[in-house]
């Protein structure tokens, strides 16, 4: 029976257009999805949008608009970004849907039935970018220090989580790796906080306060979910949790779950989270994923900063495949990179057009004109032993090092370029027939590595360079006496003028 491994991405409000930002992170969750399939797991990866914010509301108010005609046509940029990426998600909620808002009463039943969720006044500092109670020292020259905004004052009786109750069952979750948080710095970043001592956190807000946007609390309809409280039960509620269904039980309670989100969100995923989960008593995390973010000249992109770059432009320009490598390659996974056109055009042209694009052409041509465009393949031909392992490129991956997994590929395409220049293989057809078939041997073996391993990063690619050499991508070996036949096209990777 296939293991059953679930991942997620955080799910983005919808008061603007998706930026380069989270299309990053939708990238990312994509590479590990792929990648477990790729081991023969049975994979479900969701994604989707976070509707039921304050900010969302104030965004349709700005530009004139109905608040559901605001969030429905964002929500359905954001859809149309999974497609245009290419993006192997499973589901897609939207927090507006019937199936989520069942859950989230759902959840915040089962932790009131635990004695979890209280009543009281409550006044504090609160900052609409993050959508959160802010205390002081969480300012820097009193703006927060995430959007650079001055927090509001706000007095009103809220519903109350009791947080504090699993301070310690969080600590012992976390250091003893139940909760595995990469990368390390967030791990600690997370236990720091913890150490401090947890309050309780207000988890609703009058309906007034909400605009009557958002989910009700059960039995109260004066008072609004908060927007976090109601968004992170989306992980359980794609599953279908509010009908407790084959696939909740399959992938939630007996699966290995996985979230992947930006670092300004991990107190909500590694705090608050597991103590609701707790609570509910259900199920937590086995492992998080905390991406950084991408700058632009070191500066956040941000909707709120209105510094952000439209993939859909990026994409338009380049195609998915090069801006999935880009964001992959040059953002280091769990630290903040700089995005800029510039860097891009390098990457292109120095990785994809002159080092794996220039590698295809070689091979393909080497084997259309010297051996009738077919080359049999006999393993005892194999010599070349220098290439990447297995080992290291699924270490990478699962220690949420996808820049160094893909680095591990170019190694191996510079390898296979420079096999090309040592052995002469154009000269090798004429003057040593033998060494010529053994090195185009070694060759359709680098290639057939170089694309079974892309699969999870660049699948279009890795199925163009299958079909030039008549490649079969199902098993990493190569069955023997497997017969490549070449057919040629374009090149992959034209260069940039």
């Amino acid at each position: 029976m296939k293991n059953k491994f679930y991942i997620s991405t955080a799910i983005p409000y919808v008061n603007a257009d998706p930026h380069i930002g989270f299309t990053m992170e939708l990238i990312q969750a994509d590479v590990i999805a792929r990648y477990q399939r790729l081991m023969g797991d049975a994979v479900f990866f969701m994604t989707g949008t976070d509707e039921n914010a304050l900010k969302n509301v104030q965004a349709a108010e700005r530009t004139n608009v109905p608040v559901r005609e605001f969030i429905d046509k964002h929500a359905q940029k954001f859809i149309d970004l999974t497609k245009v990426i290419n993006l192997s998600n499973d589901d897609f909620i939207r927090t507006t849907e019937e199936r989520h808002i069942r859950g989230a009463q759902k959840l915040w039943q089962a932790c009131m039935g635990r004695g979890d969720i209280y009543k009281k006044s409550y006044k504090g500092l609160y900052c609409i970018g993050c959508e959160e109670f802010k205390t002081e020292k969480d300012l820097v020259d009193e703006k927060c220090p995430e959007h650079g905004i001055k927090p509001e004052i706000v007095e009103e009786e809220n519903y109350f989580f009791r947080l504090s109750k699993y301070e310690k069952d969080l600590l012992r979750l976390i250091e003893s790796g139940e909760l595995t948080i990469i990368p390390e710095a967030k791990r600690n970043e997370t236990l720091q906080f913890i150490k401090q001592g947890l309050k309780d956190f207000s988890i609703s807000r009058s309906k007034t306060r909400a605009k009557n946007w958002g989910i009700p609390v059960p039995g109260d309809d004066e008072q609004i979910q908060y927007v976090w409280f109601d968004a992170l039960t989306c992980y359980v509620n794609a599953l279908g949790y509010a009908d407790d269904t084959q696939k909740f039980q399959d992938y939630w309670q007996n699966g290995y779950v996985t979230h992947l989100f930006g670092k300004g969100v991990n107190r909500f995923h590694t705090i608050y989270w597991p103590a609701m989960l707790t609570s509910a008593g259900l199920v937590l995390p086995r492992k998080v994923f905390v991406h950084g973010y991408v700058n632009i000249d070191g500066e956040k992109i941000s909707k709120s900063l209105g510094n952000t770059i439209d993939p859909f432009n990026v994409i338009e320009k380049y195609g998915a495949e090069v801006v999935r490598y880009f964001l992959l390659r040059e953002i280091p996974s769990g630290d903040d990179g700089d995005f800029s056109y510039k860097k891009l055009g390098e990457r292109y042209n120095g990785d994809l057009a002159n080092g794996l694009g220039n590698l295809v052409q070689r091979v393909a041509t080497l084997i259309e004109n010297s051996l009738d465009g077919e080359l049999i393949y006999d393993k005892d031909k194999i010599t070349n032993d220098e290439l990447i392992t297995q080992a290291k490129y699924q270490d990478s991956i699962e220690e949420f090092r996808l820049h160094d997994a893909l680095g591990e590929i170019w190694k191996l395409i510079s390898k296979a370029n420079q096999y090309v220049d040592d052995r002469k293989p154009w000269v090798e057809t004429k003057e040593n027939p033998s060494n010529f078939l053994e090195t185009m041997t070694n060759l359709i073996d680098s290639m057939h590595d170089i694309a079974w391993l892309l699969q999870p990063f660049m699948p279009e690619t890795a199925d163009k360079i299958a079909k030039i050499f008549g490649d079969d991508l199902s098993n990493k070996e190569i069955p023997e006496n497997y017969k490549f036949k070449v057919k040629k096209e374009e090149g992959l990777f034209p260069r940039l003028k």
